[in-house]
């Protein structure tokens, strides 16, 4: 039996010096012992998450803790059958999570070492759902949401994180006034944007301390109350966040039917996120779209070697056509 990886997710945000010379410098150190993941160093801090065996994953853990700037980082840890990344990132970026404040002529960006929400422990968090009159707001994308999320939360009719302020401010009457809680996948975007929510005037904000990662894993609340998986952003695409009571409320692109297993339009000019079978993703050439099954450069295509006639008869049989002129050969 093979040994068990670990996932690491973690972030801290603090102040880092010649941070594009650290981002080498961290890359350097993950290669040397054959970590797997992807990694972003900002001046405002770090945000990763890494994988690897047992071994692996104690040397980074322990080289991180080494340095005092992360002595006391909070690595959340989880136990998979194989790797969740190919390969090993580390780059360089202004911020470790943007907001968008300076594209929409906002204020500077938010501190969270200097201003932030309140922090909410699972089950303080758990409380906050079963009270009807706290607003829960899911600060993630739309198609994370839309895989799992926390049973009555808000869904923002957002495509990116940085367009949520924006979104707040169009509908404010829905918050202002009222008791705010916040979440997201690990923590890192609540740190900020919740912090943004206090700088703006809203008097009770709370955020789930650790994000739903922590959540799930608490063993009074074991993910009560957590609707479908939680989205990530490595090979697993989805997680098991509820453990007690588990659901599937995503809905296959092609029949409506339940499923949680995301695949990419095979499209590569639209990439669409879509639910769907194994099953339906090979009728459909995994093609969200008549257009997108029939476009000359789709991979499903290619990645399963399809001849034309094949590809036409595939088609033929859910009743579309397949235009050879338009195909490349």
């Amino acid at each position: 039996m093979s040994e068990k990886i670990r996932v690491l997710l973690y972030y801290k945000y603090v102040p880092i010096e010649n941070a594009q010379e650290y981002a080498a410098e961290h890359l350097a150190f993950c290669k040397s012992i054959g970590l797997k993941g992807r990694i972003l160093i900002a001046d405002e801090g770090i945000n990763g998450t890494v994988s690897g065996d047992y071994e692996t994953t104690q040397k980074y853990m322990d080289w991180v803790h080494s340095d005092e700037r992360f002595a006391d980082l909070w690595f959340k840890i989880d136990e998979e059958d194989q790797q969740a990344f190919r390969k090993m990132f580390v780059r360089y970026k202004k911020e470790i999570v943007h907001l968008g404040l300076e594209d929409n002529d906002f204020d500077a960006d938010i501190n969270p070492l200097e201003t932030t929400g309140e922090y909410l422990s699972p089950k303080q968090f758990k409380e906050a759902l079963l009270d009807e009159n706290t607003v829960v707001l899911d600060t993630r994308n739309d198609y994370e949401y839309d895989l799992g999320h926390f049973r009555g939360a808000i869904r923002p009719d957002i495509r990116n994180f940085r367009e949520l302020p924006q979104w707040v401010r169009d509908n404010k009457e829905k918050f202002m006034d009222k008791r705010v809680v916040v979440y997201c996948t690990g923590g890192v975007r609540c740190e900020k944007f919740s912090g943004w929510m206090v700088r703006e005037g809203y008097k009770d904000v709370g955020q789930l301390h650790g994000g739903i990662a922590t959540y799930g894993k608490d063993p009074e609340v074991r993910g009560e109350l957590w609707e479908g998986k939680m989205y990530v952003f490595d090979d697993r695409i989805a997680v098991d966040v509820n453990h007690v009571d588990p659901t599937v409320i995503g809905k296959d692109w092609y029949d409506a039917s339940p499923c949680d297993r995301y695949v990419n339009c095979a499209n590569p000019f639209c990439n669409r996120q879509i639910f769907s079978s194994e099953e339906n993703e090979h009728k459909y050439v995994r093609g969200c779209s008549a257009e997108c099954r029939a476009h000359e450069r789709n991979r499903y295509v290619v990645e399963h070697g399809l001849t034309h006639e094949e590809w036409a008869a595939r088609l033929a049989e859910i009743g579309e056509t397949l235009d050879f002129h338009t195909v490349s050969n």
